[in-house]
């Protein structure tokens, strides 16, 4: 190909936070551009995100729906040649499915999808497709990361024998999510974050790193789970 790899984006607006961060990791090598998004569940939101990031504003989408259906309707070489999602956890499995049904490549941050009957479907159409799938879990692409996998890789810290994860999360250690906060808002609601809570939305990345820095694989676990913001008991 001898062109860059042309991006959308569902999700990632005004707002969010790990769109941003996507678009970062997407401009790393020079080889990725930004071509569309529907960056909003408001339109008009997703209008203003458009405008910040300097798009066309005829590849800018009121809806996941919208933005796949005409992107698949422009020539080949000018639409989008894979979708990023960065959306709330239960809005994953949707604009994945149709994407994939329309003929574009996904990429799609953790967790894969809101309930693990969603996966089950999602691999099959992933299967039935022969598109790419890639689910992301960004802090594999930091230096130190890579750094301690090659060290254990090498046997620098000899066998492992014991692995400590901790991901500390001290922004939502008050009710944040009362006070407006967007990212706080959807975290806590498991009808949009899923039944796992924060297990599914930084458990997943204490359980990768844990997989991808030692090499080895969970095969089991155990879990005590505590609740430390008193306006959360009921």
């Amino acid at each position: 190909m001898n062109r860059k790899l042309k991006m959308g984006m569902i999700g990632g607006g005004k707002g969010a936070f790990i769109g941003a961060v996507h678009r970062m990791a997407a401009n790393l090598d020079g080889q990725i551009e930004l071509v569309c998004g529907a960056f909003s569940s408001d339109p008009n939101k997703s209008r203003e995100s458009g405008e910040e990031l300097f798009l066309n504003p005829s590849r800018v989408y009121g809806s996941f729906e919208e933005m796949i259906t005409k992107e698949k309707a422009l020539p080949e070489g000018e639409r989008m040649d894979f979708v990023s999602i960065v959306t709330p956890n239960h809005m994953h499995f949707p604009p994945a499915k149709m994407a994939l049904e329309n003929g574009f490549h996904v990429v799609c941050d953790k967790p894969m999808t809101f309930t693990l009957e969603e996966a089950h479907e999602l691999q099959r159409i992933v299967k039935k497709s022969g598109l790419l799938f890639a689910l992301t879990h960004n802090y594999t692409g930091y230096p130190m990361v890579k750094e301690a996998r090659d060290m254990i890789k090498n046997g620098k810290l000899g066998k492992i024998r014991k692995v400590v994860v901790e991901y500390p999360q001290g922004w939502l250690a008050t009710k944040v999510e009362s006070s407006g906060s967007k990212q706080a808002d959807w975290r806590t609601d498991p009808k949009r974050s899923g039944i796992a809570g924060c297990m599914g939305d930084i458990g997943t990345h204490a359980e990768n790193l844990a997989e991808y820095i030692t090499g080895l694989k969970i095969v089991e676990m155990c879990a005590d789970l505590n609740t430390f913001v008193s306006e959360w008991l009921c």
